[in-house]
């Protein structure tokens, strides 16, 4: 059973990057994402009501779900959709897989949850990685523009989805339902959505195009409702720290629809900078000193065989 969730979560988030990149066109963004966030949300209402699930917010904890929203669920959604138009969602796709270090950092501030040593060492190699990754348009007339606003909105929509990751854990650590809070932030997201959307003069109609509606019922129902709920029940059934190793896999799922359908191409620095990356993101979940004890451990077993 934690196999196949593990399975839909790094198939799921490995494919909703190419989603997003099909919703660019004619719909402004925050109509899209608007669209998303109130199909799914409304879903999640109706799954919590199947559970018969009545649990009851103050009002607090509803201005906490709904700053939620506007961190996981809207603006760093725009973002995100934004930078597709800058950058491939391949490389999007692992720029986010550093949402660990930035946990990191946000529970130390918010939490006093100091940052454990091989912290600095594993974003030092993001840094590195992410210099790499990029190294042939370093010094290009377009690394001023669009790289750069990729890299940045990219950076800015991860930072977002840390900041939805710590008011989770504030829900959780007052007892309340996971769904129930996230149907409420999703909801709360599409609300800020249509708000700004409202603002700009922007239409909410969506086009008729096979493709873009496709896409827009997958990142709903798929990438919202099913990818988190799996993640979180697989959190509850083998914790935290293993289930994000989703984070190792699903960026080269994103990166291998990317090479098909954006035309990625593979350099060698491109190949070497998402290793240095992944190598950064694994040194946060796997301490050094324990694969030293494993490693001595087997030393001593082979010398005992001997």
């Amino acid at each position: 059973m934690n196999g196949l969730l593990y399975l839909i979560v790094v198939l799921i988030w490995g494919t909703t990057w190419i989603a997003i990149a099909l919703q660019q066109g004619e719909v402004p963004i925050f109509v899209s994402i608007f669209w998303r966030f109130a199909l799914a949300g409304g879903i999640l209402f109706l799954v919590n009501y199947w559970r018969k699930d009545r649990a009851r917010l103050t009002w607090r904890d509803h201005g906490f779900c709904l700053l939620q929203g506007m961190c996981a669920f809207s603006l760093n959604f725009f973002c995100f959709y934004l930078a597709a138009s800058h950058i491939t969602t391949g490389i999007e796709s692992v720029i986010f897989s550093m949402a660990i270090l930035f946990n990191a950092l946000n529970q130390a501030f918010f939490y006093r949850i100091k940052p454990v040593k091989r912290f600095w060492p594993a974003a030092i190699l993001g840094i590195i990685g992410i210099t790499v990754l990029f190294a042939d348009q370093w010094g290009s007339d377009q690394v001023s523009t669009a790289l750069w606003e990729g890299i940045g909105l990219s950076l800015l929509g991860t930072y977002g989805f840390s900041l939805g990751n710590m008011l989770s854990m504030r829900h959780q650590r007052h007892g309340l339902d996971i769904l129930s809070t996230n149907s409420w932030a999703m909801c709360y997201g599409a609300a800020i959505a249509g708000l700004l959307a409202g603002l700009l003069g922007y239409r909410f109609t969506l086009p008729v195009e096979p493709l873009y509606l496709g896409a827009l019922f997958y990142l709903a129902i798929f990438g919202s409702v099913i990818g988190f709920g799996a993640y979180y029940l697989l959190v509850g059934r083998i914790g935290a720290g293993q289930a994000a190793y989703t984070t190792l896999l699903f960026p080269l799922v994103a990166l291998t629809i990317s090479t098909y359908f954006e035309g990625y191409q593979w350099h060698l620095h491109a190949v070497v900078g998402l290793g240095i990356i992944l190598l950064g993101n694994l040194m946060m979940f796997f301490p050094v000193d324990k694969f030293r004890k494993s490693r001595l451990r087997f030393s001593a077993s082979s010398t005992d065989d001997d």
